[in-house]
């Protein structure tokens, strides 16, 4: 197989991305040592895979609970009204980030979904009242939009990112009886 094949660039960039999933953190040179690349290719890949927003951020994982800070889960299932253009903007323009930061709340992943729910907001706040003040905001700036919202508390993440919880025997601590 020739060296730069495009079966072969594509196997590349999976092995990097493999790679910066597990730690992004990582540098160029670890990345490049532990795949067997040099470091200009290592390079190259990521600048290419940023360029075409195959990679288009890069974060930590924070433990919430350590920051005075829960996760919830927001479950929005739309109503049968077709969305106007002005609805549709105020989701491309993200204003319900700016909303919620006002009340306190961090969003961290929204998902647009097929299925039950049409959309998901993982999001953090410091107390329930703070997430339900959330989710009253969203029923009301997207009111005969929204038919119904549910509110999850998360009460562990055993997982996120792909990344295991470096305290995962906690979630022994739920189970006591067994």
């Amino acid at each position: 197989m020739a060296k730069n094949s495009k079966k072969q660039i594509m196997l590349d960039e999976l092995r990097i991305i493999d790679q910066l999933s597990k730690n992004a953190n990582k540098s160029i040179n670890e990345i490049a040592k532990n795949l067997g690349f040099s470091r200009q290719k290592v390079w190259r890949i990521i600048k290419n895979l940023e360029r075409n927003k195959t990679i288009w951020g890069y974060t930590s994982i924070i433990d919430q609970e350590k920051q005075n800070k829960k996760t919830y889960i927001a479950l929005i299932k739309r109503s049968a009204n077709p969305l106007n253009k002005e609805m549709i903007e105020k989701l491309v323009r993200r204003e319900t980030i700016k909303r919620a930061a006002k009340i306190g709340v961090k969003i961290v992943t929204s998902l647009y979904t097929n299925g039950i729910y049409d959309w998901l907001i993982f999001f953090n706040a410091s107390d329930i009242r703070d997430a339900k003040r959330f989710v009253e905001d969203l029923n009301k700036t997207y009111e005969g939009f929204i038919e119904e919202t549910s509110l999850l508390e998360n009460l562990f993440m055993a997982e996120h990112c792909g990344i295991e919880n470096p305290e995962i025997d906690k979630l022994r601590d739920f189970f006591p009886d067994l």
